[in-house]
């Protein structure tokens, strides 16, 4: 049977092309030939070869094997990636050498041998089919982390002074290959400015790799980001590459890495400093290049507690600390934020019949006074569920349903470490804002359920992970309940 395989033949004697089509098309599915080597640019332009056949000397007389080498050149400037096989008299098997020290794959030596031939050829199809295939994978694998980094970009909203000197630590720290720890609370943005300094850095060419390690067991950590090999472990049926080496060249973002137990902080800090990873049942070692941006909820002060976070981790991951501030603190940003989310929903939204909305000066005040705990992700929310359920063409502060207190006084910041509230609401009143909760007035489901998830919120301050366990919900059946009760 006729292998897959497109050969290529380029000498400038007749008898040998014709002898070495006989032979090659009985074996391979295409072979093309050129007498003219002046006409290979045109051949390797228009269609591809798994492999070319190239003779050292065109002309009677030539010997030293240059046109070979000149040919040989310009091929791989061309294509890179070309398999191609000299052709070189018996005594001229140093010449051949030396083309091969120049980017040649193999050489024939003439008189040949078919057998031999065959064999050669083979081998240079199956390499150069696999040399097709990779540099296949590297564009399609660069297209996919352009796709992915334009998929996901957005820019980072606001005019405050704390916005501008974030993006001022973030111009500055991007460029090198420092490491980064971001400080905030959850729905401040935190994915978002890890995602700018990898747009502004060396690797932005390369893949962004985000792993939420509140989101992954203990039991599967070292599976997830050092990856395993078949039969490591009870259902490891197939070998599986960990994130670590996903992300080599590029960036690996890990959230939430105030979650992480000690005895696996330890685990991730031998990986760090030896930059070698081992998937669980493997012996050896593999290298990998990334660099690392990490984030959290927690204060800096709870990170320096040894008993909840290693001092050596913190001190190799945070080279840079950037402190988000929450939307209560640049409330100056708050307009703006609200102003593109409202572009953004009336043009995902005006396909469905939905009319464009804008926001009055009511609803702006509202918004701009509210604490706004769960940040700009709930400011997001609050915006498209009022798109959504809004008739009218403006938006006004009750399409918004935030319970603002009735003093008239502004919904003050959460004071995360005082005994006591320091705004008053009523006894019936029952959404999460910041206050004490009260007891519902009436023994409803809906505002029971709305109060356990809120003082769940406050005990845990907004962490996520802790707040879903407690309340025996995984993390994204909580996300849609604090959505539905407007948390």
């Amino acid at each position: 049977m006729k292998k897959e395989g497109k050969i290529l033949i380029v000498d400038d004697d007749e008898d040998i092309l014709t002898a070495g089509k006989l032979l090659l098309k009985r074996h391979f599915s295409q072979i093309s030939t050129c007498n003219v080597p002046e006409h290979i640019p045109q051949f390797i332009n228009d269609q591809h070869f798994d492999a070319i056949i190239l003779d050292m000397n065109f002309g009677p007389g030539e010997s030293s094997g240059a046109q070979g080498f000149y040919w040989l050149q310009k091929i791989l400037e061309i294509k890179p990636e070309s398999v191609i096989i000299m052709i070189t008299a018996h005594g001229g098997v140093n010449v051949a050498v030396e083309a091969m020290k120049l980017g040649a794959t193999d050489y024939i030596a003439k008189p040949w041998q078919n057998e031999k031939v065959i064999a050669t050829i083979s081998t240079a199809v199956l390499l150069g089919r696999s040399r097709s295939e990779a540099q296949t994978l590297r564009e399609t694998n660069k297209v996919l982390v352009q796709a992915s980094n334009s998929a996901s970009q957005q820019n980072m909203l606001g005019q405050s002074r704390a916005m501008k000197q974030i993006q001022s630590l973030i111009s500055r720290s991007a460029p090198t290959e420092a490491n980064v720890m971001i400080l905030g609370e959850n729905g401040t943005g935190k994915e978002l400015v890890a995602r700018e300094i990898h747009q502004q850095s060396a690797r932005a060419q390369h893949v962004f790799m985000s792993v939420d390690l509140g989101a992954i067991s203990e039991t599967l950590f070292e599976s997830e980001l050092f990856g395993h090999k078949k039969g490591a472990f009870t259902g490891a049926q197939h070998d599986r590459i960990g994130r670590l080496q996903a992300a080599d060249g590029g960036t690996l973002f890990l959230d939430e890495i105030g979650n992480l137990p000690l005895h696996l902080q330890a685990k991730l800090l031998t990986v760090l400093e030896q930059r070698k990873v081992t998937p669980l049942g493997e012996n050896k070692a593999i290298a990998f290049n990334v660099r690392v941006v990490s984030a959290t909820n927690l204060k800096a002060e709870v990170l320096k507690d040894e008993q909840r976070f290693r001092p050596d981790l913190l001190f190799r991951l945070n080279t840079v600390e950037i402190k988000l501030p929450p939307l209560r603190e640049r409330s100056d940003d708050i307009a703006i934020i609200a102003h593109h989310y409202v572009d953004f929903y009336a043009k995902k939204y005006q396909q469905q019949g939905k009319s464009i909305k804008q926001l009055s000066n009511e609803a702006l005040a509202a918004i701009t006074t509210y604490a706004w705990p769960g940040n700009i992700r709930e400011l997001r929310h609050a915006i498209e569920r009022a798109m959504i359920l809004s008739q009218a063409r403006v938006l006004t502060a009750a399409d918004f349903q935030l319970d603002i207190v009735t003093t008239g006084q502004q919904s003050m910041p959460v004071d995360e470490h005082a005994s006591t509230a320091t705004t008053t609401a009523p006894a019936t009143q029952t959404a999460f804002t910041g206050e004490t909760l009260q007891q519902p007035a009436e023994l409803n489901l809906e505002q029971i359920e709305k109060s356990a998830i809120g003082l769940a919120l406050k005990k845990h301050r907004f962490n996520i992970s802790h707040t879903a366990k407690e309340l025996g919900l995984t993390r994204a059946a909580l996300y849609r309940r604090m959505e539905k009760h407007g948390l």
